[in-house]
C-alpha cells in the first residue's frame, strides 16, 4: 500500500467540475461517417493507457486492445463483419429490433470499417494465459472490460476524435483474423478517427435524470413510488 495523493476541493468546485464534465460528455455522439485523415499512433496508445486505468477484479486488467491500421486487415474485418450483419438484418433480428434501429439509419453495410484510420478491437481475457500454457483465474471479466470500454469512449471524445461501438454478432472472426490466443473473446469493435465533413448523427435525446436515478436519503418514499421516481 502507498499513500493516496488526494486533493480535497471546495464543495462549490466539486459541483462545478461535476457539471462541466457532464456537459462535456453530453456532447459525445456516436458517429458512423468517418474521414480517412490519419491519426498518429501515439494518440491511440494514449487512449489505451487511459482506458487501462479502469478498475478491474483483483486488478487483473483482463483486456487486450488490438489497434489495426493495415488496409488489408481492415478490409478483411469489414467483409467478415458485413457477412454477419447481413445475416442479422435479413433474419436473425426480430421485427421489434429492426424497428428500434430505424431512427439510427443503420444497415448491414459498414464502410466505416475501412474508412476510419484505425480499428481498435477490445478483447476480454476470460482467464490469464501464461507462456507455458498454464492458466490463472480472472474475476468480474465482463464488468471490468465494460468499465474499460466506457473509459476508452470518454478518452476518445476528450482527444477530439469520434467512434462507434460496433458489435457484429457473432464476433469470433475478429479473433481469427487478428490471431488472438484462445483465452480472448472479442468484446467491441471501435473505428477511431475524425468525423467526415458534413457528418450527421440521429436527432436523439438522452433520458431525463428522473428516469435513470433513484435517490434514497432517508425518510419515507413518496406515495406511489420510490424516491426520485416519477410514477
Amino acid at each position: 500500500m502507498v499513500p493516496y495523493p488526494f486533493e480535497r476541493r471546495p464543495v462549490a468546485e466539486v459541483a462545478e467540475r461535476a457539471a462541466s464534465f457532464r456537459a462535456f460528455l453530453d456532447s459525445r455522439r456516436t458517429v458512423r461517417d468517418f474521414s480517412p485523415d490519419p491519426v498518429p499512433r501515439p494518440v491511440i496508445e494514449e487512449l489505451v493507457r487511459a482506458a487501462s486505468t479502469a478498475p478491474s477484479g483483483a486488478h487483473k486488467q483482463p483486456w487486450t486492445f488490438v489497434a489495426v491500421a493495415d488496409p488489408d486487415l481492415k478490409r478483411r474485418i469489414r467483409l467478415a463483419a458485413e457477412r454477419e450483419e447481413k445475416l442479422s438484418y435479413e433474419g436473425r433480428m426480430s421485427e421489434e429490433w429492426r424497428r428500434d434501429l430505424e431512427p439510427l439509419g443503420t444497415t448491414w453495410e459498414k464502410p466505416f470499417l475501412e474508412i476510419a484510420p484505425w480499428l481498435v478491437v477490445l478483447f476480454k481475457q476470460e482467464h490469464g494465459l501464461h507462456p507455458d500454457g498454464a492458466t490463472s483465474k480472472h474475476y468480474y471479466v465482463n464488468e471490468s472490460v465494460g468499465i474499460a470500454a466506457g473509459m476508452f469512449l470518454a478518452a476518445v471524445h476528450h482527444a477530439g476524435l469520434v467512434t462507434v461501438t460496433h458489435t457484429p454478432s457473432p464476433m469470433g472472426f475478429l479473433g481469427e483474423i487478428l490471431g488472438r490466443p484462445r483465452n480472448e473473446r472479442a468484446f467491441l469493435l471501435l473505428p477511431i478517427g475524425y468525423p467526415a465533413p458534413g457528418a450527421k448523427v440521429p436527432d436523439l435525446a438522452r433520458k431525463p435524470l428522473e428516469q435513470v436515478l433513484v435517490v434514497r436519503e432517508g425518510g419515507a418514499a413518496p406515495a406511489g413510488g420510490a424516491a426520485g421516481v416519477t410514477p
